[in-house]
């Protein structure tokens, strides 16, 4: 994808995520999310943080909890508390047509964090928020390639699998196959358990137990720094 359709779809789920956060009841907005200890309405503040500049990372700097998870997850949860749901809406909903994103990253974190915390947020309230392949393999892929920081938990344990997307033309890595929709994938290699049910293949079973094993720290895995480590093949 070349930078305008990375945008395109960044602003399209944006939309469609604001469409269905209208929707939702009070107590929906309450409920736990896919992320342990953080609610649809944590998550949905933390979208709201997509274009910081260096003063507003400084700032978040000056609430220091220890390490960079737990300050971030801190700062969304007094965004969550600060903010009304309108505001929150309106804020993800202002950020489209944008092409502004968060001081020291670019502007594919902010596809895979749309991407990503859209499913945190839609799956456990049985919605549905397709994700559109394309738009998945290009936030897979950077998960699976970036450098610095380093690679989430989750995005390491997959290492020496081969995955293959079943619904375009991607595939990473060596190993055992596990093969599902992009979607799916996607959000395995983020850390996300819910979408095991829809991979297959030989090293599945090994796969699930070896992202089950219980890891350190709570906060949601969010787009950073896997290194690369197998070929990649996409459109």
């Amino acid at each position: 994808m070349n930078p305008d359709q990375i945008w395109q779809a960044i602003d399209t789920h944006r939309a469609r995520l604001c469409d269905l956060l209208d929707e939702l009841s009070d107590d929906e907005w309450r409920r736990p999310s896919l992320c342990t200890g953080w609610t649809v309405r944590d998550v949905a503040a933390h979208l709201t943080m997509q274009q910081m500049s260096l003063g507003d990372v400084l700032r978040v700097l000056g609430k220091w909890r220890g390490s960079l998870d737990r300050t971030g997850e801190h700062v969304a949860r007094l965004r969550a508390a600060e903010l009304t749901t309108a505001q929150i809406i309106a804020a993800i909903r202002g950020m489209i047509g944008s092409r502004r994103h968060n001081f020291g990253v670019t502007r594919l974190e902010t596809l895979i964090d749309i991407l990503v915390h859209s499913q945190d947020i839609a799956i456990p309230l049985g919605r549905r928020l397709d994700l559109p392949p394309d738009a998945a393999a290009a936030a897979a892929t950077r998960s699976l390639t970036m450098r610095m920081p380093p690679p989430l938990p989750a995005t390491k344990k997959l290492a020496g699998f081969r995955l293959v997307a079943t619904d375009t033309s991607w595939s990473a890595g060596d190993g055992p196959e596990v093969r599902g929709p992009m979607a799916a994938l996607l959000l395995v290699l983020c850390g996300r358990l819910a979408a095991l049910p829809q991979l297959s293949g030989d090293g599945l079973a090994d796969l699930t137990t070896r992202l089950s094993a219980p890891a350190p720290g709570s906060w949601p895995e969010t787009p950073r720094a896997p290194t690369p480590r197998a070929p990649i093949k996409e459109k």
